[in-house]
C-alpha cells in the first residue's frame, strides 16, 4: 500500500475515535478534519465546524499566542504537550491535555497540524471508561493535584478541604498560584513547586483561606523518568494544629491562673540569659510570694484561696507588658521576667503590682513579698538570678510586720518595715 494511503487510513481510524478530540488544522488556522471525540468534547458536529477557524474554539486570551505558534510551527517545531483552555459549543470552558504533530506533504513541507486533545474536566470525560477507580480517587482524603511544567493544573481529585468544596478536576487549567492564592514565585508555596520541577521533594505548612494545610510536593515524572510537572497533596490539619497548640499551651501554663508555669519560666529565663549575653542588654526577674495563703485557706476555705491566687494573677497581667512573662511556678510562688529592663523598671513594676493589690476590692485583702534579680549585676545564669531574687524576697519577709487578726476574723496586713 502506498505511503500516503497508509497515512490516510491511519488518519481515518483516528477520526473514528470517541475518546480524544482529534482534528487537523491548516497553517492559516482553519479546521480541516474533525473526529467523533472532538464532537463529543466540543459539542460541534463535523459538518458544522469543518472549514471554520480554530479561533472559534479558543478563548480570546489564548488566541494570540496560539496564532503565533501556528505561524512559526514550520520553523521552530512544536511544543508537543500542554494544558490548554478551549470553548464548548454551549460557551462553557473545556480544559484539555493537548498533543500536536506536524502534517507534511509528499515533499516534506509542513501543510498543517494534527491536534489530539483529552478532556481533563470530569464532566467531559466518559465515566464508563473510568470505572470504580474514579470513585476511589474522588473519595481520597484531602486534595491532590498535578501540574504541567508551567504550573498549570492538569488534574485534581480527592474529597477536597474542610474550608472549600473543590470537585474533581475543578481546578484544571488554573495556575497553582491562582488557586493557592500566592502571586510571588519566590515564596511558599510557589517556590516549592519550582523546586519540584528541579527534582526536589518538599513537605511544609501553608495557611490558606484561614486553614492550615500540610502540603507535600513531588516531581511528576514520565515513564522514562523525565519531569513533566508536579504532584501535590494537601491535607487540612487546622483542627490537629489547634489541638497540638492547646496541648502545648496546657503543658506550659497553670490551669488555675492562666499564667505560665515553672517549665515555661525556666525555658524563657534561659533564652533571655543567652539573648542578653549576645546583645549585652540588661533584664530583670521578679519573684513574688503571696503573703498568708495558708491562713486564707484555713479561715476562708480553699475556694477563696484559689480566687485569691487568680486575683494576684490578674493584677500581674495588668501591670506587665505583652513582651514580659508572668508566671505561677508554685503554690503561692509567682514570678515575672521583665524583658529589656533595669533595676528602676523592675522596682516600678513591683510597686505597681503592690499598689494594684491594695486597690483590689476583693476579700480578703492581699499583699505580696517581692524580690528582684538583675542581669548581669546579680548573676549571669538563670540559677544565680533566681537565687539573688529569692534572697531579697526572704529579707523582705523577715522585715515584714507581724500580721494580726481582728475579732471578726478579717486578716489585716500592715505595711512592711522600710517601705
Amino acid at each position: 500500500m502506498p505511503h500516503h494511503l497508509v497515512r490516510e487510513h491511519l488518519l481515518s481510524s483516528l477520526l473514528e475515535s470517541q475518546e480524544d478530540a482529534i482534528l487537523s488544522v491548516s497553517l492559516d488556522g482553519n479546521i480541516e478534519t474533525w473526529s467523533r471525540g472532538a464532537e463529543r468534547i466540543y459539542g460541534h458536529t463535523a459538518q458544522a465546524i469543518k472549514g471554520q477557524p480554530l479561533s472559534r474554539l479558543v478563548p480570546l486570551h489564548e488566541w494570540s499566542g496560539l496564532k503565533r505558534f501556528f505561524s512559526e510551527a514550520g520553523e521552530n517545531g512544536l511544543k508537543c504537550c500542554e494544558t490548554s483552555e478551549r470553548l464548548h459549543k454551549d460557551g462553557s470552558r473545556v480544559f484539555l491535555r493537548i498533543k500536536r504533530a506536524l502534517i507534511r506533504d509528499e515533499q516534506g513541507e509542513v501543510v498543517g497540524i494534527l491536534e489530539s486533545g483529552r478532556a481533563l474536566n470530569s464532566h467531559r470525560a466518559d465515566p464508563s471508561a473510568e470505572g470504580p477507580l474514579r470513585l476511589i480517587i474522588e473519595q481520597m482524603p484531602g486534595l491532590q493535584w498535578t501540574t504541567d511544567r508551567n504550573l498549570r493544573t492538569t488534574s485534581n481529585w480527592g474529597k477536597g478541604l474542610a474550608s472549600s468544596e473543590i470537585s474533581p478536576d475543578a481546578l484544571v487549567g488554573r495556575s497553582v498560584w491562582e488557586f493557592l492564592g500566592c502571586a510571588d514565585q519566590h515564596t511558599t508555596p510557589i517556590a516549592e513547586h519550582y523546586e519540584a520541577l528541579r527534582g526536589v521533594s518538599s513537605n511544609f505548612e501553608y495557611t490558606w483561606n484561614s486553614r492550615v494545610l500540610e502540603i507535600h510536593l513531588e516531581p511528576l515524572r514520565t515513564g522514562s523518568g523525565e519531569i513533566e510537572g508536579v504532584l501535590g497533596v494537601a491535607m487540612d490539619m487546622t483542627e490537629r494544629k489547634k489541638n497540638e497548640e492547646q496541648a502545648h499551651y496546657q503543658a506550659r501554663h497553670d490551669a488555675l491562673t492562666g499564667l505560665a508555669n515553672y517549665r515555661e519560666f525556666m525555658d524563657r529565663l534561659e533564652k533571655e540569659v543567652h539573648r542578653a549575653e549576645r546583645s549585652h542588654h540588661s533584664f530583670t526577674v521578679l519573684l513574688l510570694d503571696l503573703d498568708g495563703l495558708k491562713r486564707i485557706n484555713d479561715l476562708h476555705g480553699h475556694l477563696t484561696g484559689n480566687r485569691t491566687l487568680q486575683r494576684l494573677a490578674a493584677v500581674m497581667n495588668e501591670h506587665c507588658r505583652s513582651t514580659d512573662l508572668a508566671v505561677r511556678y508554685g503554690g503561692d510562688e509567682f514570678a515575672v521576667v521583665l524583658i529589656d529592663s533595669d533595676k528602676g523598671m523592675a522596682e516600678q513594676v513591683a510597686h505597681r503590682i503592690e499598689t494594684g493589690l491594695r486597690a483590689d476590692q476583693g476579700k480578703p485583702a492581699v499583699s505580696v513579698s517581692i524580690g528582684i534579680g538583675i542581669y548581669p549585676d546579680d548573676g549571669r545564669t538563670a540559677a544565680e538570678l533566681i537565687e539573688a531574687a529569692d534572697q531579697q524576697l526572704y529579707r523582705s519577709k523577715r522585715t515584714e510586720n507581724r500580721r494580726t487578726v481582728s475579732a471578726t476574723g478579717r486578716i489585716l496586713y500592715s505595711k512592711r518595715a522600710g517601705r
